[in-house]
């Protein structure tokens, strides 16, 4: 069953994508900022429900209250593709920091260009880190949430930090608030795997960490918030009347190892 349920919501996941495009694909490109925006969380909101209806895996939200409204820079813990969806609705309006790679994707790549999201070369060095710079201030400039996965790329559920020098230098350029994100996302929608485990996915909200701390500092209590709130989150999870079948023990070990 729980197979037929995984391959059920990948049918519905795909399905769901081909509607909005041939929907939309005949207008998008002419749409306003805002209108193209409210198409990508349509169909961000709808794969959410997919996931709850078909899979049956519910989301939580904690801290909602501590979301901005204006220009922020969020960093959530990256554990599968399910947090760069589950955001994606809960933001006024989000900018994905995202791999240059996937914007050349046809259709997909080109509705994340329409709708503003910042790309990246991975392995652009300096010239990429001003780009992005340059990008993200302008996103800010216009009140836009600026969403950076500090980790890069997505890490198993128990694996030690790795944040890389990206958020160090956009929290230096861009001078605002920070609003860290601890998630258990791993458990119920593991990176690199169709299955998709009933439960509950947790997001937190954290306490936002202000500008004008020095790289050393601000880098350091990142870490501290996000990593003991992600174990707790997953031993949460781990302990209760359902816990999902991946293995956590490692899990709360991780902040040790920051």
């Amino acid at each position: 069953m729980l197979i037929v349920r995984s391959f059920l919501f990948q049918i519905v996941f795909y399905a769901l994508m081909a509607v909005i495009i041939l929907v939309t694909l005949p207008f998008y490109f002419f749409l306003p900022h805002r209108a193209a925006i409210f198409v990508v969380k349509t169909w961000t909101a709808a794969t959410m429900w997919a996931l709850r209806v078909v899979a049956g895996v519910n989301i939580e939200i904690r801290g909602r209250e501590r979301l901005p409204k204006g220009a922020a820079l969020i960093a959530p813990k990256h554990q599968s593709a399910f947090e760069t969806m589950a955001l994606f609705p809960l933001l006024k309006d989000p900018a994905f920091v995202m791999k240059r790679q996937l914007m050349m994707i046809p259709l997909f790549g080109w509705y994340t260009w329409k709708a503003g999201m910042i790309a990246v070369d991975r392995a652009g060095g300096s010239k990429a880190l001003r780009k992005l710079a340059a990008d993200s201030k302008a996103a800010a400039a216009e009140g836009r949430q600026i969403i950076l996965f500090p980790e890069g790329t997505r890490r198993p559920v128990g694996a030690p930090p790795d944040y890389k020098f990206g958020i160090i230098h956009l929290y230096r350029e861009l001078k605002v608030p920070v609003i860290p994100i601890a998630l258990n996302a791993g458990l119920y929608w593991p990176r690199r795997s169709f299955m998709r485990y009933p439960g509950t996915i947790i997001i937190e909200v954290l306490e936002p960490i202000p500008p004008g701390l020095d790289s050393k500092t601000f880098l350091a209590r990142l870490i501290a918030t996000i990593e003991p709130a992600t174990d707790r989150l997953v031993a949460e999870a781990a302990s209760g009347a359902h816990p999902p079948p991946i293995p956590v023990a490692a899990a709360p070990t991780a902040a040790a190892k920051a």
